[in-house]
C-alpha cells in the first residue's frame, strides 16, 4: 500500500522492482489531472536558461503547486510523464534528478513515462511534467485569488 489511501501499487510476480517509478497504481476517488508544467519562474515567467536540473526541480515543484491547490499531497499522486528535450541532460543528471525528487516526492513512485521531444512550446523549456493525482475525500481546493 502506498502512503495515500486511494492509491494501491501493482507488484508483478517474478519481475524485478522498478527503481524511481512504479509499474501501475490501482486508484480510487476523484481524480485531479495536471497539466503539462514547465521549470519555469511562475511569478515572472523566467527560466534557468540551460540548466536542465534547475528546470526539473521547479517542474516538478509547479505539478505538486497545483496538487496543494487542489488540497491533495505529493503522496496523491498516481501516474507522471515527463518530456524532456535533451535525453542525454536527462541521464547525466540523474543523481541530481533523484535529490530533487526526494525533496519534493520523497519515496513516492507514481506510475511513470519518460519521452524524449524535439521540443516543447515555451521554447527555453528543456523539461515538461503532467500528472494524474487523486484527490483525498476530504481535499477542498484553495479560494481562487
Amino acid at each position: 500500500m502506498s502512503e495515500a489511501d486511494s492509491l494501491k501499487v501493482v507488484a508483478v510476480p517474478g519481475w524485478p522492482r522498478p527503481r524511481g517509478y512504479s509499474n501501475g497504481i490501482i486508484t480510487e476517488g476523484k481524480l485531479l489531472h495536471i497539466a503539462g508544467q514547465v521549470g519555469w519562474n511562475a511569478a515572472d515567467g523566467s527560466f534557468p536558461r540551460g540548466d536542465f536540473l534547475a528546470q526539473f526541480d521547479r517542474a516538478l515543484g509547479n505539478v505538486l503547486a497545483v496538487v496543494r491547490a487542489a488540497g491533495a499531497e505529493p503522496s496523491d499522486v498516481a501516474r507522471m510523464t515527463i518530456y524532456v528535450t535533451d535525453l542525454d541532460a536527462y541521464r547525466q543528471s540523474l543523481g541530481g534528478i533523484g535529490a530533487e525528487w526526494k525533496k519534493h516526492m520523497g519515496k513516492h513512485f507514481p506510475a511513470m513515462a519518460l519521452l524524449g521531444v524535439a521540443g516543447l512550446v515555451e521554447r527555453d523549456a528543456l523539461v515538461e511534467i503532467e500528472a494524474v493525482a487523486v484527490l483525498p475525500p476530504d481535499a477542498l481546493p484553495k479560494e481562487k485569488a
